[in-house]
C-alpha cells in the first residue's frame, strides 16, 4: 500500500480513528504458533488516496486486522489494500 499510494503515519491513525462498527467484518483465532488464545479483528473501509505514480485520488477498499493483547493493548496487525470483496458482520 506505501508503495503505491502516498500514504503516512498520521494518515493511517486517522483511518483507524474513522472506523466504525459498520465496518467490522469478522473475529478469528490467531493461528500462529504460541498466539492460538488470541482473537483478530478484522475490518474493512474504503478510504481515498493519492496515487503515488500519478496525480489521481483513488477510492481504495483496506484491509485492515488488529489483535487486542491483554484487554489493554491494540496492536495493529495489518493494513493493506483487499484481495478479496469482504463480508460485513453489521452491514
Amino acid at each position: 500500500m506505501f508503495i503505491d499510494y502516498i500514504i503516512d503515519e498520521e494518515s493511517v491513525k486517522q483511518i483507524l480513528l474513522t472506523l466504525e462498527v459498520d465496518d467490522f467484518s469478522k473475529r478469528s483465532p490467531n493461528e500462529h504458533e504460541g498466539f492460538e488464545h488470541e482473537q483478530l479483528y478484522v475490518f474493512g473501509k474504503d478510504v481515498n488516496l493519492l496515487e503515488r505514480f500519478g496525480d489521481a485520488i483513488k477510492t481504495v477498499s483496506l484491509y485492515i486486522k488488529f489483535n487486542f493483547v491483554e484487554e489493554r493493548y491494540v496492536i495493529v496487525i495489518s493494513i493493506h489494500e483487499q484481495r478479496y470483496p469482504m463480508k460485513y458482520y453489521f452491514r
